[in-house]
């Protein structure tokens, strides 16, 4: 199996949507646009459910069989590292090794002065095709650079091997990823990177490098937009030119994390793909569970008590569940409503305030942000959230399906 050019990371954190979720990518390739779905769900998630990824495995399958989906899917072991790799290994067939960690983390100075020496030959000027200004680099910039990214090049080595040697030569998709740090990696830096590994013989299918601007969970991107623009062109020509210079495979692709909902860089990287003729992998986070509280809200009686009920509660474990997401949240809590406004809200009051639509004036993002995190909350009510989720299909299969194809699909792949 093989990703698309396209390809679409599809969590779903309570396993029941997987159905909607696949039928916006068929409407997709209905209209002529091919994508691989690929359904994430990282360790930290699987912890706070309570779920295991034979969970998600049997949810995916499920969603195919029932579709009729015949087209290559995955299922993602969502950052993962050498503590967690273990978890996944039967379940999952696409692998995103997380390395953030590691950057800027000494290595051995031996391994540095070996790989930069290998790499002397891109000291000088050059030329990368589609980046109109040159590249120069001198001896002592390839080996700060090298310096600060070898030890998450051999940890990623680490753990692709490990997986290597557990799947028994199964195929499997691989992607490393270096977004979740404090500063974004310039496109002479990721060059380098996937210099590095390459040399250690990773066949990389997706790269996830941190952009600069702030990527938060549920929604728009925040920062500038031309700066981002420049940043993601020029990327996806380093990326290019990357796989013919060390004979990557030839279908590498970017890959962009917390991509979900960040609607004003979807027309700047649609015009950037088609320019260079390139592919992406968007990996989104948590809609699909935003629409299901707005699905169940919209149903209103016990749906929409159970939606203030569960915000009610996020506001008083406020603390604890923003805890583990402060690097990827943007929350003011002045702008937090009570829990006793929400509680006199209706089916309309609280879809508004919940739904990704900036055009309305009622939309709220510290809101949404904070529910966007209180799944734990849900998951904990566990038959109780499940019952509502089953009574109410249809109404949340539909918002599924919408906000995939109407707000992510089409204004990212589709002319």
């Amino acid at each position: 199996m093989k990703l698309k050019k396209y390809s679409l990371g599809i969590g779903d954190r309570f396993a029941h949507q997987g159905k909607a979720q696949l039928s916006a990518i068929i409407q997709a390739k209905e209209a002529g646009v091919d994508i691989t779905p690929v359904w994430n769900k990282s360790y930290r998630e699987h912890q706070i459910i309570g779920s295991k990824p034979a969970d998600t495995r049997r949810a995916a399958d499920a969603a195919v069989k029932a579709t009729g989906w015949r087209d290559p899917y995955f299922v993602d072991a969502d950052h993962i590292g050498m503590k967690n790799v273990d978890f996944f290994l039967d379940s999952s067939d696409f692998f995103t090794i997380d390395v953030a960690d590691f950057i800027g983390k000494p290595a051995a100075e031996s391994k540095v002065d070996t790989l930069a020496k290998q790499l002397s030959r891109y000291v000088g000027s050059w030329s990368i095709p589609g980046i109109d200004e040159k590249v120069t680099v001198n001896k002592e910039q390839v080996k700060k650079i090298v310096g600060k990214y070898l030890l998450a090049i051999e940890e990623a080595s680490t753990i692709y091997n490990h997986i290597l040697s557990q799947k028994q030569g199964e195929s499997f998709a691989v992607e490393v990823s270096m977004d979740e740090t404090s500063s974004s990696q310039t496109p002479v830096e990721l060059f380098f990177i996937l210099a590095g590994l390459a040399h250690r013989g990773i066949p990389l299918n997706t790269i996830a490098p941190k952009f600069s601007g702030e990527f938060n969970k549920g929604i728009d991107y925040i920062g500038n937009i031309d700066q981002f623009t420049r940043e993601f062109e020029q990327d996806v020509a380093v990326v290019q030119f990357a796989v013919g210079e060390f004979k990557l495979p030839a279908d590498l692709k970017l890959s962009v994390h917390s991509g979900s909902d960040k609607f004003s860089i979807y027309q700047p990287m649609h015009r950037i793909l088609k320019k260079f003729d390139a592919g992406v992998h968007l990996k989104t986070a948590g809609t699909t569970w935003l629409e299901e509280l707005i699905g169940l809200a919209e149903a209103g009686g016990e749906g929409l008590a159970l939606a203030r009920e569960i915000y009610k509660e996020a506001l008083n474990r406020y603390d604890e569940l923003v805890a583990p997401y402060l690097s990827v949240i943007h929350i003011i809590t002045g702008q937090l409503p009570t829990a006793k406004e929400v509680e006199k809200w209706d089916e309309e009051a609280f879809t508004s305030a919940l739904r990704h639509d900036q055009d309305n004036p009622y939309f709220n993002l510290h809101f949404r942000q904070l529910l966007h995190v209180g799944y734990k909350i849900a998951a904990a009510m566990g038959d109780r959230y499940l019952r509502l989720l089953r009574k109410n299909e249809n109404v949340i299969a539909k918002n599924v399906s919408e906000n995939i194809f109407e707000r992510h699909i089409k204004p990212i792949f589709m002319d």
